[in-house]
């Protein structure tokens, strides 16, 4: 749309996108914080500390600053409009970069979270409590439309980062893995998330904005949120069940390497489907520049991990993962 494609005359693309906005984000909070005790009582404290600087902030770091200096370098090619300032904007202000914005709430969330957890023996009951709380907060800023930096969206995630913790307790049992493969919630679920979704998407394309209800309408937001995230993982546990799609866990291994490749991915796929190959089908570009966008930087990351290139996504050389890689390569090939 930035770059002058014409999807204004295909508005499926418009409804679809944020007919799915509203809990895509929350649902990567809680994804994170159902593993964030595992991972804790497996490391402790200052492993697991450690583990969020090497997978989350240096990435955030690496990959934030290749993508602001591609577009200030190629900025007469690209839509987007980069300063210098930028850079610093990816650890106080990084709504200013893009995607990016999320492994800094991500990581400070987790950080905090982990250090009230262990350190002060903060119980979760509390920890939703301070959630509550801090999503009231970031309501009350946007209100009085504040402008706070990256703490807006510690405020507003903390919650949904500390309801993954929350359920992880209970999600993993048997009888909640019944539960959560079991048609009957998922198609029980079905018709309020649409009808929710619905709501939401049309308040949204009412007042133009995909961040209207979010940010004017807090309460409701969440509620949008925690429809959507858990007929999410509902599904999940299906896919589980019937053993089908196995090359999502693929794709969900490599997500954080994917988020940061993204734009840049999707960038010069566009420019080379459009400049060099000449396709300029709007729907036909959204497929492929989404799907390739997906698929390239999968294949990137482990390029750089067989010619030793590992540094561009840790500073820790991560045999374990190879290792992860192979062994679901196999599984999926089987």
């Amino acid at each position: 749309l930035n770059s002058g494609i014409d999807l204004a005359s295909y508005p499926f693309f418009k409804y679809l996108n944020v007919f799915l906005f509203g809990f895509r984000m929350p649902l990567f909070f809680i994804a994170s914080g159902i593993f964030m005790s595992g991972s804790l009582n497996k490391r402790g404290l200052p492993a697991y500390l450690n583990n969020r600087v090497n997978t989350i902030l240096y990435p955030l770091l690496i990959w934030g600053f290749l993508q602001i200096t591609l577009q200030i370098v190629f900025s007469a090619h690209t839509n987007s409009h980069v300063e210098p300032i930028t850079y610093l904007y990816l650890l106080i202000n990084p709504r200013e970069t893009a995607q990016f914005w999320y492994l800094n709430a991500l990581f400070f969330i987790g950080i905090i979270y982990a250090t009230l957890k262990m350190k002060y023996k903060v119980s979760i009951g509390k920890q939703l409590i301070i959630g509550g709380l801090l999503y009231s907060l970031s309501a009350l800023i946007r209100y009085e439309g504040m402008n706070v930096g990256f703490l807006i969206d510690i405020c507003e995630f903390y919650i949904f980062f500390a309801l993954g913790d929350f359920v992880s307790k209970y999600i993993f049992t048997e009888k909640m893995g019944k539960l959560f493969s079991s048609w009957k919630l998922f198609f029980a679920l079905l018709l309020v998330f649409l009808v929710v979704q619905y709501s939401f998407m049309h308040i949204n394309l009412m007042h133009q904005s995909d961040y209207y209800v979010e940010h004017n309408m807090p309460f409701f937001f969440l509620i949008v949120a925690l429809i959507g995230c858990t007929i999410s993982i509902n599904f999940s546990f299906i896919l589980e069940r019937f053993q089908v799609f196995k090359f999502f866990r693929i794709v969900g291994f490599h997500s954080l390497f994917i988020y940061c490749m993204q734009i840049i991915a999707m960038a010069i796929i566009r420019l080379v489907l459009i400049k060099a190959l000449h396709i300029t089908y709007p729907p036909l570009l959204v497929v492929l520049v989404w799907s390739l966008g997906i698929l390239v930087p999968m294949v990137f990351y482990n390029l750089c991990l067989r010619f030793n290139m590992w540094w561009l996504f840790t500073y820790k050389k991560p045999e374990n993962e190879i290792n992860f890689i192979s062994k679901k390569s196999k599984m999926v090939s089987a």
